[in-house]
């Protein structure tokens, strides 16, 4: 949202008051207490029929500085997200004639006294950035402003911004020179920031505009901070667009909270911001499998899906999890937690049938309650649906004709649609995919008198809340999993999300990975997407390319609109040996599942720390200028990088960083940095392992839950130095075994339990096996 017009003026009806100086600083608790008028105060008189900021600075966490900003501090304003402030390090605090400074681990924060304004944040005797002259403002909005926004009068529902409010408090924070700006959830665009205007207002936009699914008010930049803009409700960012050398963020209302985060690395940033917002939930190994769906529109039977899955076994295609579209529930029912008895007369049979066949069974739910369902009647007498000012239910006909919206902030709500949920688990669903949860109007009323501006963006958190309790109390910690859509912050703590509704492209599949990436550099550890693209049929080529990035993302999913996504249904199998859908997913099926060892513990890693799963370059290549805007290429965990194909003919240009680099694929080496151009055929892509890594894969190729320990393979890639302990797990039972990888004089070991079976090799050479839990390499 843009208040000036150019560098001196103001829009016509927008009256702007900034804070011009530090007038007092003080030291308060564990905090320090600025007054910041709106003009430099000369003489006494000054102080009167005078606006002023009050500025706190505080630190929830080591490496984090908390800044609260508030015009009038009276108002009821929501607190912001669920943070862990929790800590025994209180922060240093020093105050002298120049000013004062706060100072947390690494990051400190440093006001100047008097004018003009000037907050510096510091780490190392480095300036990250700053919030100088003018950056602090209070805004109101005459009847004649110009601000860009929504009509009055429009709610919000599939809006990506609001009617103007009458007032405003913005803040901006210094861009330095070649500062990168990366973040701010899932977003389809460039995926470097500047530039960028961004509403944080969650709609189901697709992924080929500028609207998100995911928005999220973190973005982190490569000088070495992150900021999180601690605002559930609309909050509006210039990143380089109204003052170019700032970002700016704005949200309505009197008071402006933002957090800004200290980390050498983009990794450390992302630590700490996971430490302070949540850390994902571990996943269970058997959600890394292929994922088939019955599709949206389409029709289907327990026939239908088992010859599906009957098609999938006699073509060797491994699968690891059915999942039931909407149109499982009888049409205009939708949620109704009902299987149509018209199409499904015995769904407990069913499912237990799929579960004998070594399958897990997904099914979709939205928070939507249709007119038309029995339990509609349930929910209103009980209070349990989203009203009007005037009491009634609020309801509207765009995707289920009269359809009532469940209410969160109602505990009772939220049990009652659990107990739903209680009942499908009991007849054999493992996992949920949780649609939808943007469109959510703002001209109700909601039961904890939450704000309904606030609501719009966090009815996503508190939908995927509600239902991954419920799954983690059926299956267990570390083995509940969600397909979830809509997001904000904390919604990484409810793994895992996927991408929404993309189209069948090479170009809508490069803007999908550009959103995933973006994700991951907003605190989101796992990430999936519909395989082939949702809306419309793929050709052979879109099918097959995307078949290959899937299936080296995170999770893998084949979903579309309205076409089945069974492999053999995209070509004729006259192809090439390999070239076909079929040699194409087995292929890419099967090296996933040769990989799970490794990639179990990537999962396990973004759990526990905070770093995804599919890593950008920006990420794991901080300070090298050539991957600053690599969007077609990324890291699935420390050690693979990936570089999805997204043409027909198979060529692929990607970089290779500083290091010698081994592919995967065929066991070639080349030496880093360097560009590369290359043309795959549809059974290969880029995928290239690091310097220095240590690889371990499996034993089996047909499942992704299987014991790692069981004869695995420890592969020690060029320039492995020093001495390395590895994890291999065995996710049956939550236990692992340890190996430790050394170089010394010329030849590697690798040693482990003398009851451990296992093999050895070097990059390139047939494997040694492990004998009294050694082998040595050479």
């Amino acid at each position: 949202m843009k208040f000036t017009d150019g560098f001196w003026h103001a829009r016509p009806g927008v009256d702007a008051r900034y804070a011009q100086e530090a007038y007092d600083i003080e030291h308060r608790g564990d905090a320090i207490r600025i007054t910041a008028p709106t003009k430099v105060i000369e003489r006494r008189g000054d102080v009167l029929n005078r606006a002023l900021l009050s500025v706190t600075l505080s630190a929830p966490l080591p490496g984090i500085i908390r800044v609260r900003i508030e015009k009038n501090t009276g108002g009821t304003r929501n607190q912001g997200f669920e943070l862990d402030g929790a800590t025994d390090e209180a922060p240093a605090i020093a105050i002298d004639e120049a000013g004062g400074v706060i100072t947390s681990g690494p990051l400190s924060a440093r006001i100047a006294a008097g004018s003009p304004w000037n907050l510096t944040f510091e780490s190392g005797g480095r300036v990250l950035t700053t919030s100088g002259h003018k950056s602090i403002g209070h805004i109101e909005l005459g009847a004649d402003a110009t601000v860009t926004a929504e009509p009055a009068g429009v709610s919000g529902v599939t809006t990506t911004g609001l009617a103007a409010a009458p007032a405003y408090l913005h803040a901006r924070l210094s861009l330095g020179v070649g500062e990168l700006v990366y973040g701010l959830g899932e977003r389809f665009g460039p995926l470097v920031k500047n530039g960028q205007t961004i509403d944080i207002w969650n709609a189901d936009g697709g992924t080929s505009s500028e609207q998100s699914y995911k928005n999220v008010p973190f973005y982190l930049t490569n000088r070495g901070y992150g900021v999180l803009v601690n605002h559930p409700e609309h909050v509006s960012f210039e990143v380089g667009t109204e003052s170019v050398e700032e970002v700016q963020f704005s949200v309505p209302g009197e008071t402006l909270e933002y957090l800004v985060i200290q980390g050498d690395t983009p990794a450390r940033i992302l630590e700490r911001y996971t430490r302070l917002t949540g850390r994902p939930a571990k996943v269970p190994a058997w959600s890394y499998g292929l994922w088939l769906s019955t599709s949206f529109t389409t029709e289907y039977d327990e026939a239908t899906v088992s010859s599906f899955i009957d098609g999938m076994a006699e073509r060797d295609l491994p699968l690891s999890v059915f999942h039931f579209d909407c149109f499982w529930m009888r049409e205009f029912n939708w949620t109704d937690f009902e299987w149509d008895p018209r199409v499904f007369p015995d769904p407990e049979g069913m499912l237990g049938r799929l579960h004998e066949k070594n399958l897990h069974v997904s099914a979709w739910i939205n928070p939507y309650i249709a007119q038309r369902a029995e339990i509609f009647a349930e929910a209103k007498e009980a209070g349990y649906l989203v009203k009007k000012e005037n009491g009634d239910v609020w309801q509207w006909d765009m995707w289920q004709a009269g359809m009532g919206l469940v209410d969160f902030t109602n505990p009772d709500a939220t049990r009652w649609f659990q107990d739903k949920l209680r009942v499908l688990f009991a007849q054999g669903v493992d996992a949920i995919k949780t649609d939808f949860g943007e469109r959510i109007p703002t001209d109700v009323v909601w039961h904890d008198g939450s704000s309904p501006e606030v609501m719009h963006n966090w009815y996503a958190q508190l939908y995927n809340a509600a239902v991954f309790e419920v799954l983690e109390e059926h299956r267990g910690e570390g083995d509940a999993v969600l397909f979830a859509r809509s997001a904000t912050v904390g919604g990484q703590k409810q793994p895992v999300h996927w991408g929404g509704d993309n189209s069948s492209s090479f170009e809508s599949m490069a803007e999908t990975l550009r959103g995933g990436l973006s994700l991951a550099l907003s605190g989101f550890g796992y990430w999936s997407h519909d395989i082939g693209g949702f809306e419309g049929s793929p050709d052979p080529a879109v099918f097959k390319r995307w078949v290959a990035f899937g299936l080296m993302s995170s999770h893998s999913r084949l979903h579309g609109s309205s076409n089945y996504r069974v492999p053999w249904l995209f070509d004729d199998g006259t192809e090439a040996p390999g070239q076909s859908a079929v040699d194409v997913t087995r292929r890419f099926t099967t090296l996933k599942l040769e990989l799970m060892p490794y990639l179990y513990r990537v999962g396990i890693e973004a759990h526990e720390t905070g770093t995804p799963f599919m890593r950008p370059m920006q990420l794991e290549f901080a300070g090298d200028p050539s991957v600053d805007y690599l969007d077609r290429q990324y890291l699935l965990g420390h050690d693979l990088l990936v570089a999805p194909v997204f043409s027909a003919a198979g060529d692929v240009q990607f970089y290779l960083p500083a290091g010698r680099w081994t592919n995967y694929l065929t066991g070639e080496t080349a030496d880093g940095p360097q560009w590369r151009t290359e043309t795959h055929g549809f059974d290969s892509l880029p995928l290239w392992v690091r310097e220095g890594a240590v690889i371990v894969t499996g034993s089996q190729n047909d499942r992704p839950d299987y014991d790692y320990t069981v004869d695995p393979l420890v592969t020690v890639y060029p320039g492995f130095t020093g001495s390395r302990d590895i994890a291999i797990d065995n996710p049956l039972d939550g236990t692992s075994v340890t190996v430790t990888v050394s170089a010394d004089a010329g030849a590697i070991t690798v040693s482990g339990p003398a009851d451990v079976a296992f093999r050895a090799a070097l990059a390139g050479d047939d494997p040694i096996a492990s004998s009294g839990g050694s082998a040595v390499l050479r």
